[in-house]
């Protein structure tokens, strides 16, 4: 009697711990998070000058409003920033509008910014349940960019005057605008079939050194790098609407929002300060004046009253 009374039992225990072993099978992956102070956000970047600081300034508004924050910054490029998003390795990341419509969605370009947003809102939730917060109004688009002794001598103000002239100038940037479809191939699709006395491909921290050294006539920039005002630059008007807008705006995983939504709150907060003008100064305090990025994410912060 005692020996079936001790198979009972251990076969009960057994029954138990494989209840309990499903259990946390099925809770494998899902994120750790509370409310408040209780809740660690994993924060992550892409892995250039511009990301590192919005990505420290998005942990430290969040850890203002009370959350524990793991910073994993300088992930990669898109791809990777986006799939730690998709396998749980980080919580939210600070993503361009564009990037989202023509990298990762493979959309056709749009130059409209309302409708690139609400393209990208609804696919990323549909595709991914991501969800994009509050878009900032900065608009790190790719621009062309020359000095102002260099578009005087030409006489250009606009894309379509450097193309008229496209076969005497030197045009510098990094290597995929030679394919991208927001690059030479749009330039070309938008303002006619032009070439270039020579497309210099260098590496993106080198761009602007070959233009201020006389190395190229022509940059290929984004809107809120540093060096733009640094350098006194003039940016081209793209009179053809072909670059899409690069709003950034935080990506967030929805089960995370959800079970957070103080998140949403905390980062809408920063989103309207950060304008072009103040990511161009912002930027160059890193890359032009070689400081810490989260000094001057903080000391950012702490002016605007965001932060304590």
């Amino acid at each position: 009697m005692m020996q079936k009374r001790s198979g009972a039992l251990q076969k009960s225990l057994s029954l138990i711990l494989a209840a309990l072993m499903l259990l946390l099978s099925a809770c494998e992956g899902i994120p750790i998070t509370g409310q408040g102070d209780q809740a660690t956000i994993r924060v992550g970047s892409k892995d250039f000058t511009e990301q590192f600081l919005i990505g420290e300034m998005y942990a430290l508004v969040l850890e203002n409003a009370g959350f524990k924050v793991e910073r994993k910054l300088n992930l990669g490029g898109t791809p990777v920033a986006q799939q730690a998003l998709l396998s749980n390795e980080i919580d939210l990341y600070p993503e361009y509008t564009g990037t989202g419509l023509l990298t990762v969605l493979k959309q056709p370009v749009s130059s409209d910014r309302e409708e690139v947003f609400n393209t990208v809102h609804d696919m990323y939730l549909e595709q991914f349940n991501l969800v994009w917060l509050e878009p900032s109004p900065m608009n790190n688009t790719q621009a062309l960019a020359m000095t102002r002794e260099g578009a005087a001598k030409y006489g250009i103000k606009t894309i379509s005057d450097m193309v008229a002239v496209a076969d005497q100038l030197v045009m510098a940037g990094p290597p995929e605008f030679q394919e991208r479809e927001d690059g030479l191939p749009g330039l070309k699709a938008a303002y006619g079939d032009f070439n270039l006395r020579e497309y210099r491909a260098v590496d993106p921290g080198l761009r602007y050194q070959a233009l201020t050294e006389g190395e190229s006539d022509v940059v290929v920039a984004f809107g809120t790098d540093g060096e733009i005002a640094a350098f006194d630059l003039v940016l081209l008007e793209d009179d053809k609407g072909l670059f899409p807008p690069y709003q950034v705006a935080p990506v967030v995983r929805q089960d995370v929002l959800e079970a957070n939504p103080e998140i949403e709150t905390a980062l809408n907060t920063l989103a309207p300060v950060l304008t072009d003008e103040v990511m161009r100064e912002l930027n160059y305090e890193v890359s032009g004046n070689q400081r810490e990025p989260a000094d001057v994410a903080r000391e950012f912060l702490t002016e605007q009253g965001l932060i304590e």
